[in-house]
């Protein structure tokens, strides 16, 4: 059988960036289960005079479009998640676009850029280094990786909860019965303690708690939501 692993962007952020899909996100697949979240760490160089996210609330305030958050490209989840904090937070920062990764990461340790949204793994060395201050995680709960970081929702901002999630579906069509038995299969490989250790261990979190009859509606919700937020911040794909 055709599985795919499908992530946050290719399900519920192009939709809206992109004018012609080759699928239909939500009548050419069937959802199985959502499979892990992966908040985004807020980083911060260490110039930046801040170390709570009241304080670079506060900082960004007195200082409109001087600070600055970088991604890895237009439209990704990372850009995305700045554009919703700034949102939450009645705040502007200026959106400075890489073209990989590792170039935002060079100049966050340069002092270059100030701000970063970014998943634990790429973050890990600068954080274990000491070469970036976390404040924060865009998710709801606390990461066990990460367990002094309080999240955007601790902070007062929950509008500004923005979390990674990868899923696995199938095409539309599949026998209810092979969907029944994978969803299943799926939601007892995800509770074994093994892989939600090692999967915490990278900022993840192992989650089967939404079958196919709950992914649906999800999918839809969750692309509105994104919808929104591209839509108001005028991002297009480039």
């Amino acid at each position: 059988y055709t599985l795919l692993l499908a992530s946050l962007a290719q399900l519920t952020i192009n939709p809206s960036l992109y004018d012609k899909m080759p699928f239909d996100t939500v009548k050419d697949v069937i959802p199985i289960t959502q499979a892990v979240f992966t908040p985004n760490i807020l980083a911060l160089n260490n110039e930046v005079p801040a170390k709570s996210v009241t304080e670079l609330v506060a900082l960004a305030r007195a200082q409109p479009g001087q600070l600055t958050f970088g991604s890895a490209a237009f439209g990704t989840a990372q850009h995305l998640a700045g554009e919703m904090f700034q949102a939450a937070a009645g705040i502007k920062l200026t959106h400075v676009p890489y073209k990989s990764g590792s170039s935002q990461m060079t100049d966050m340790m340069l002092g270059i850029l100030d701000v970063s949204f970014d998943y634990l793994t790429v973050l890990r060395p600068l954080i274990d280094t000491g070469k970036v201050k976390v404040l924060g995680t865009t998710g709801t709960a606390r990461l066990a990786a990460l367990p002094d970081a309080p999240t955007v929702l601790e902070a007062g901002y929950p509008d500004a909860v923005s979390v990674g999630s990868t899923w696995v579906s199938v095409p539309a069509g599949t026998d209810p019965r092979i969907v029944g038995k994978l969803s299943e299969a799926l939601a007892a490989v995800l509770a074994d303690p093994g892989i939600v250790a090692d999967l915490a261990t990278n900022g993840q979190v192992s989650i089967a708690n939404k079958g196919p009859a709950e992914m649906g509606p999800f999918i839809v919700e969750e692309t509105a939501r994104y919808k929104r937020v591209i839509e108001s911040a005028g991002i297009s794909a480039h």
